[in-house]
């Protein structure tokens, strides 16, 4: 180490200063600056990238909860409209089931009148004939009956028994 303190020399160290003071201002004005804002570029670079990402997330976040919201509302307007269509068949059937026990009732009654007619009808034709028959044969035995004049005269005198003077 002392041969090295023995050959020092003044003047190449301060050409040696030099020359490393304009290598430093050459570096600091033509390579430094460019490095340092390069770098300080890639920097902001990254912080937006991260900033955009941080926000795209929060976006996605939101359109997610978003979405949930839209699905849980269709579900339910799906539930209502499925609701008021259970109702509304319900109510059809119903108004359905009442008219046609309606109509029934109604078709069931005018079948007993019918009927009900048809007996009279039938019943009058009955007695129409029986009545009928009847005088047939009354004329019939009457005629035969009084064929003899003697069976006249006892018929009318048993008739006037009968009749009472008052």
């Amino acid at each position: 180490m002392e041969a090295l303190i023995n050959q020092f020399s003044y003047g190449l160290f301060f050409w040696q200063l030099i020359i490393l003071l304009i290598v430093i201002l050459i570096l600091g004005k033509f390579a430094w600056k460019p490095i340092v804002n390069a770098l300080e570029e890639r920097e902001q670079g990254i912080s937006d990238a991260l900033a955009s990402a941080e926000k795209a997330k929060l976006e996605m976040a939101r359109l997610t909860n978003e979405n949930e919201h839209l699905l849980k509302q269709a579900r339910e307007e799906r539930d209502i409209i499925l609701k008021e269509a259970k109702d509304l068949k319900d109510k059809i059937v119903a108004e359905a089931k009442s008219v046609a026990q309606a109509e029934g009732a109604k078709l069931i009654e005018n079948a007993k009148r019918e009927i009900e007619d048809q007996k009279l009808k039938a019943l009058a034709e009955v007695k129409n004939q029986v009545s009928s028959l009847s005088l047939d044969i009354a004329r019939k035995v009457l005629t035969k009956e009084f064929e003899d004049q003697g069976k006249q005269e006892a018929l009318v005198s048993d008739l006037l028994k009968d009749v009472k003077l008052n």
